[in-house]
């Protein structure tokens, strides 16, 4: 039991210096309604705790909680250091964790993932051309696809995602409340190709799911003559793991520990996931811990210069 006491003091003693370090920034009203504590605690904890001095620790210390805060606690060592390093703050991944683990600080752990296929059909399943090729040396070259659930308040909602595995961006995607081709794989790819132009010999991979291997979508992807189509092998998720690994950091990141809310605030928190957190603002370990955005804008410039 007392070991669980300071924990909270710790959490909550935590949460108090985020909220003090950024009180030009926010409401302090607001940032304790959106963390959970009395602000009457806060005031009563900043006149009794000793004002911050200017020693290295407790400016680092404070750096770290606030990228902590501001990335909604999805940050854990190597992605806070290299946005300590983009601030010009020379420090290692080593010395980050540490002073995380002093602090309390953990990023949010993900669920073990289960993906839910319909095969069951008799529609043409296509070969496994993609054979876990996950790295991609220009643009439309392999896109990924596939759909998970997402459960509200008012039942599932079904997310339908492209990824192009160059930049690892999410270039297409669709929320609908059926599983119906139209909505879910058609949907996301007619978003796709308007956000990316599509390159000859562009391979698209997906499960073999009815909503990719129907005549419906089968016919609109053949009609463009350029593309190969490709399919999991049966019962294999490693085969499709960049999709499944995506949906798996959605749910950790945005869903799982958090309330349920109702479909169309669902809708609204998925839009600003894709679109303003993990195409924008989110690092990839895959890009070297560099933004979607960082990460283009550094092979365009390699390009100019070669």
């Amino acid at each position: 039991m007392k070991k669980a006491t300071r924990q909270s003091f710790q959490e909550r003693s935590i949460i108090y210096k985020f909220i003090n370090s950024n009180q030009r920034i926010y409401p302090i009203e607001k940032m304790c309604k959106v963390m959970g504590v009395g602000s009457r605690s806060y005031y009563a904890w900043k006149i009794g705790s000793k004002q911050p001095n200017d020693s290295k620790v407790e400016i680092l210390e404070n750096r770290i909680i606030i990228i902590y805060f501001k990335n909604k606690q999805r940050y854990g060592s190597p992605r806070i250091a290299a946005e300590l390093l983009d601030d010009g703050v020379k420090i290692s991944r080593i010395t980050v964790a540490k002073y995380m683990r002093n602090m309390g600080l953990r990023s949010k752990i993900g669920k073990k993932f289960k993906v839910t296929t319909d095969s069951k059909h008799s529609h043409k399943i296509m070969d496994n051309v993609l054979n876990r090729e996950f790295t991609a040396s220009e643009p439309s070259k392999f896109w990924v696809s596939d759909i998970t659930y997402i459960h509200t308040k008012e039942g599932f909602l079904y997310l339908t995602t492209i990824l192009d595995l160059y930049d690892r961006k999410c270039i297409g995607w669709s929320i609908s409340d059926t599983m119906s081709t139209q909505e879910t794989s058609l949907a996301a790819w007619k978003m796709a190709i308007k956000n990316r132009k599509l390159s000859a010999g562009l391979i698209f991979h997906s499960d073999r799911g009815t909503q990719y291997a129907c005549e419906k979508f089968s016919k609109i992807l053949d009609s463009y003559k350029i593309i190969t189509r490709s399919m999991s092998r049966k019962g294999n998720c490693w085969d499709n793991a960049v999709a499944e690994s995506f949906f798996k950091t959605l749910k950790s990141e945005q869903i799982y520990g958090n309330k349920l809310v109702s479909k169309e605030q669902m809708k609204t928190d998925l839009f600003e996931y894709i679109e303003i957190w993990y195409n924008r603002e989110r690092r990839h370990s895959k890009l070297g811990n560099l933004t979607i955005e960082q990460f283009n804008s550094r092979k365009q410039n390699l390009k100019k210069t070669a």
